[in-house]
């Protein structure tokens, strides 16, 4: 049960705020001529990581806020899985609520695309539910110009050149492993 003190003019702004983090509206008073006492039944999974900080930027700082343990109730929660060429990548897996669970994985690969730095093979990151991917990126491999040394003439040779270039890659894919950055994890939790 949250509870949230704040001046009047804010209202509208507390109130789709609260919204957006499946609260439910339990009380509504006020102290006095400008100020209002409300209380919402609020998930402790939307409030811990940025409630706070919203609620105090939104009302510039007038607001507080107080949240008790109420009760457990039962949610559609799903399990988001993070998948780096098509292996599941466990530290990175998340439980979210169904109806956010597009906008988070596709935030998610959106964060992973610009913290993994290039490899010299193409990268695939994607969000899956189950089986089912519902947001994908793409990292794309650094190019070496194989056709570089070769002016015009034949265009066998330059097939030649690219066929055994993508060998090469689709080989190196095989055996090759993404490596992730200790900060990238850090950057990619923080929303």
């Amino acid at each position: 049960m949250g509870t949230i003190i704040t001046p009047d003019v804010h209202l509208n702004k507390i109130f789709s705020l609260c919204e957006t983090k499946r609260g439910e509206q339990v009380d509504f008073t006020y102290i006095d001529t400008s100020r209002v006492l409300l209380k919402y039944k609020l998930p402790l999974n939307e409030i811990v990581v940025d409630f706070y900080d919203l609620l105090k930027s939104i009302t510039s700082g007038y607001a507080s806020f107080d949240y008790e343990d109420h009760s457990y109730e039962p949610a559609e929660l799903v399990k988001l899985d993070i998948l780096l060429n098509g292996q599941v990548i466990n530290e990175l897996s998340t439980i979210v609520h169904k109806d956010k669970a597009y906008s988070v994985g596709k935030s998610l690969a959106s964060k992973l695309k610009n913290v993994i730095p290039r490899q010299l093979y193409e990268v695939i990151i994607q969000a899956a539910l189950g089986g089912k991917v519902i947001a994908r990126e793409t990292i794309k491999a650094y190019k070496k110009n194989v056709l570089a040394k070769c002016y015009g003439g034949d265009i066998s040779r330059k097939m030649k050149l690219l066929k055994r270039q993508a060998e090469g890659k689709k080989r190196m894919k095989k055996i090759g492993n993404v490596d992730i950055p200790k900060d990238a994890f850090i950057s990619v939790l923080k929303r």
